[in-house]
């Protein structure tokens, strides 16, 4: 059953994130939970792949997907986050650092978390991207606090009928917030010519 989109209407405000914005808070995470020395990172698929493996490859760690979402293909179909793809077993004694995109209510990364410490982990923090203000005392290491709309780098834009055009579900939250989408929103970059078809 497909379920009621987020409340974007109580976004204040939009943030575009560059890739280089993205690549500077991946820096701050890293350095963050440099302490920590995470021995495995868990990254929250399918936005949490992104700043994982950056972050991974930053502290030089050992990575592992995992995922539980609430959608299907783009879509919201579930009230609670279900399980897709579990934390391993390799998490046994072992300091895992969670890292997902954003923290709302925080249930995602509790769900995670969770899991890994009934598979015996050492230790377990979190890192996100970004938290609301609603959320921020759940993480324990966040890259960016804010209620703003965030427009990520890497689903801002989808390809539809031989066109690149902003994700409708963008569009549907800007047009919530009453701003008109434009191209300005959309990521500077003209696809490469492929080398072979």
């Amino acid at each position: 059953m497909k379920q009621a989109p987020y409340a974007y209407e109580n976004r204040i405000g939009i943030r575009p994130i560059s890739w280089e914005d993205f690549h500077g808070l991946c820096k701050s995470l890293a350095s963050a939970a440099a302490d920590f020395r995470p021995q495995i990172i868990l990254a929250v698929g399918r936005a949490g792949y992104y700043p994982g493996t950056l972050i991974a490859h930053m502290l030089q760690t050992e990575i592992f997907p995992v995922r539980v979402s609430r959608r299907v293909n783009d879509e919201i179909r579930y009230k609670r986050p279900k399980w897709i793809v579990k934390p391993p077993k390799d998490v046994k004694d072992r300091r895992v650092l969670i890292v997902d995109e954003i923290c709302d209510s925080g249930e995602t990364l509790q769900k995670v978390k969770k899991r890994a410490e009934k598979l015996g982990a050492k230790a377990v923090r979190t890192a996100v991207l970004y938290s609301h203000t609603h959320g921020q005392n759940i993480p324990d290491y966040i890259g960016l606090i804010t209620d703003e709309l965030v427009l990520n780098p890497w689903d801002r834009e989808i390809y539809r009928e031989g066109a690149f055009i902003m994700h409708p579900e963008y569009v549907g939250a800007l047009e919530a917030q009453g701003i008109e989408p434009d191209e300005s929103l959309l990521i500077n970059a003209p696809a490469f010519e492929p080398m072979k078809r």
